[in-house]
């Protein structure tokens, strides 16, 4: 059952690109996209990663990783396991 909430759940973020951009001081620092993920725990949503130079001198930069969790994607797949 857990291979067809997966399919079911990414269905449905899959469509969507989502991009987060980086700002200091008004101006865009650096951009990252996000790809559809199912994280260990069950739950479902968008992961990315990547550098950025926040332009302060920093040598090698910055590492940022982002991730939204769909709120509520564990239960759900949890009520279709049970079905």
């Amino acid at each position: 059952m857990r291979l067809r909430y997966h399919a079911l759940a990414m269905s449905v973020v899959k469509p969507m690109i989502v991009k987060v951009k980086f700002y200091v001081n008004n101006e865009e620092v650096g951009t990252i996209l996000l790809s559809p993920k199912e994280f260990r725990t069950g739950s479902v949503g968008f992961y990315g990663n990547g550098k950025l130079s926040l332009g302060d001198g920093a040598e090698k930069g910055y590492q940022a990783q982002v991730q939204l969790v769909r709120i509520g994607s564990k239960a759900e797949r949890e009520k279709e396991e049970s079905a």
